[in-house]
């Protein structure tokens, strides 16, 4: 009979123990990332564009810019200053992109230096995409994506290796060419296209 009182209470005293604490929480403590002031010089230059200027100087980009006939090619597709206005105004139209893009500049600004690296390379490239139809960017686009969902498919699952390089094909085939690709022809359809 003892047995029987026992379980019974135990059974009676087990949901009554959900509603009692059974220690002092700890003390949560919530510290706010601090932003940082971005690094200036003494006459108030950010040195992180400040860097990127030099790069820009040393390596002589706008030379290679002109020496790459990029303006030359935009503007026998008919890319003017004029043709950016749709663009000015479509960020009017919303500028929750513009407080995103502000917001994200402490993070997006050290990368500032990395792309004026990067960017004598690329310039034929650039110069070849303003040339293309916009069409044919968003058929690479989606070429890119079927690469990439091939890749994912055909490789075997089998070893990390196999899975890094699933991973990779289709973080860059699956999103970011895609994404470069069929944006870049949105932005040449509004420009070209008013």
């Amino acid at each position: 009979m003892a047995k029987l009182v026992f379980l019974i209470s135990a059974l009676l005293a087990n949901p009554a123990a959900a509603f009692v604490p059974s220690a002092l929480p700890a003390r949560a403590t919530f510290t706010p990332r601090m932003v940082s002031a971005v690094d200036t010089d003494p006459t108030g230059n950010n040195l992180i564009v400040k860097k990127a200027l030099t790069k820009a100087s040393e390596s002589n980009l706008l030379s290679k810019v002109a020496e790459a006939g990029l303006l030359s090619k935009a503007q026998d597709a008919g890319l003017s200053l004029s043709k950016l206005e749709p663009l000015l105004q479509l960020a009017a139209d919303y500028p929750s992109v513009l407080v995103i893009a502000e917001a994200a500049g402490p993070d997006i600004l050290p990368l500032l230096p990395t792309v004026v690296d990067l960017a004598p390379p690329v310039l034929p490239l650039l110069g070849l995409a303003v040339s293309l139809p916009p069409i044919a960017l968003e058929l690479a686009g989606l070429a890119s994506l079927g690469a990439a969902a091939g890749i994912v498919f055909i490789v075997p699952d089998d070893t990390i290796a196999s899975v890094a390089i699933q991973t990779l094909a289709f973080g860059v085939l699956g999103l970011a060419v895609p994404v470069a690709s069929i944006g870049g022809a949105q932005i040449l359809k509004k420009v070209f296209n008013p």
